[in-house]
């Protein structure tokens, strides 16, 4: 819901204002959540990947799913909730919005916080952080944003209970998110926590990964239906090898972890078990040989199978030692899909073309039949694969924008 975001730090708790008249309260009334309430969410996507996440809202059953810039917006109930955290593959976090309001001023951020009844989400034995993003807007610094609307937070629950909660970045009970554009001010509660990239299997990180989230859009983007053959040639640590199976055998992707909602004082646990035990009744075994990955590193490839295993797919795929220039994929038809280094993290340009050249050869010469996809964030070097895109999708890898290129390879 922004590009910016500040984790408030614990510190002295400076002393609520006082004001000798009331200060502005918030023209949109706050919501208090409650069972069989409708909750007016917003899933944080990267960006590119915004249709691919609505696509899986709708697939989820949730119909009013409308993708914009960096999300989906979208109204579900507390079931909706936590199926869209579990199964959202290319979203990063899954927001529940609680209030809305014009703020201009250091009052008017206070008094619309302040609003909420805070007591009712948060007890003073719970912990808090509040992540906070500005854009186009009067307050302009994120920490002085984030550490009023903490005052106000803390300064209500007191109010009713006699004493706070504590501050805590590192692992909160409740995590509140605070976005500013334009003088309106959104104030939700993360329901996703530890952000959904984060999914529990890949507890060991190379060198520049590829986030899962993404990996899981490159899947989609190509269409992949989990029937044909799908082969990586430059692996690495496997992420999209994982994502491919954990898709393929219907795994959900937040399987192995935890979430926000869970810390919740109206955590529904009941129906969060019969949600994950519907989940676990429709995973499957995929085929040996149907997703293969390939890797010159050995080291990349020992993690790439630790983090298969962790994912719970220990020999469903096949990982594969050898050269780019050795790779033959296993079959007349399929997706092959390469990540290679973008000589921004990895290398510098140059010692990066030849690497460019031998991709194209390879789609060339050994993978005829199949349907080639390069995702890249230079398209200098992509010149040298020296293929034509039949497609081009624009995703982006954090900072870096990049294209998914299209090979049709006949």
């Amino acid at each position: 819901m922004g590009n910016t975001t500040h984790i408030l730090r614990p510190g002295k708790r400076p002393v609520a204002p006082r004001n000798s008249t009331p200060p502005p309260r918030p023209t949109t009334p706050p919501v208090v959540l409650s069972s069989g309430s409708t909750l007016n969410c917003f899933a944080a996507v990267p960006r590119g990947a915004e249709e691919l996440a609505a696509t899986e809202l709708v697939q989820l059953g949730i119909t009013d799913a409308v993708a914009g810039k960096g999300g989906v917006t979208f109204n579900t109930d507390r079931s909706g909730l936590y199926q869209a955290n579990l199964w959202l593959r290319t979203a990063s976090r899954v927001l529940v919005q609680l209030t809305r309001f014009p703020c201009s001023s250091p009052p008017e951020l206070y008094a619309g916080v302040f609003a909420l009844p805070w007591h009712e989400l948060i007890t003073p034995a719970m912990t808090l952080a509040v992540d906070c993003s500005l854009r186009d807007s009067a307050l302009t610094h994120s920490g002085f944003v984030a550490l009023k609307t903490k005052d106000a937070v803390v300064d209500r629950i007191r109010e009713a209970c006699g004493s706070r909660p504590n501050v805590d970045t590192s692992f909160p009970d409740v995590r509140i998110n605070v976005h500013l554009h334009k003088n309106v001010c959104t104030v939700s509660l993360d329901s996703s926590g530890d952000a959904l990239d984060r999914r529990g299997y890949r507890l060991e990180r190379n060198e520049a990964p590829l986030r899962e989230t993404l990996a899981a859009a490159v899947i989609a983007l190509t269409g992949w239906d989990g029937a044909s053959p799908l082969a990586d040639p430059m692996c690495g640590s496997g992420t999209i090898p994982v994502e491919a199976a954990l898709r393929a055998a219907h795994i959900p992707p937040g399987f192995q972890r935890e979430f926000g909602f869970q810390q919740w004082l109206d955590f529904d646990a009941p129906l969060w078990e019969r949600i994950c035990a519907e989940a676990q009744a429709g995973i499957t075994t995929i085929p040996l040989g149907l997703i293969t990955g390939y890797d010159l590193d050995s080291k990349a490839l020992s993690l790439a199978r630790r983090n298969s295993a962790k994912a719970g797919l220990e020999g469903q795929i096949h990982f594969f030692h050898g050269a780019l220039q050795e790779f033959t994929p296993l079959g007349d038809s399929g997706v092959v899909i390469l990540n290679p280094p973008y000589g921004i993290r990895l290398g510098e340009e140059d010692d990066l073309r030849e690497l460019y050249c031998q991709i194209g050869d390879v789609l060339k010469k050994r993978c005829r039949g199949w349907t080639g996809y390069v995702l890249t964030g230079n398209l200098e070097l992509a010149k040298y694969i020296g293929l034509k895109a039949s497609r081009r999708y624009v995703l982006f890898n954090g900072a870096i924008e990049c294209r998914l290129l299209k090979y049709e390879l006949y």
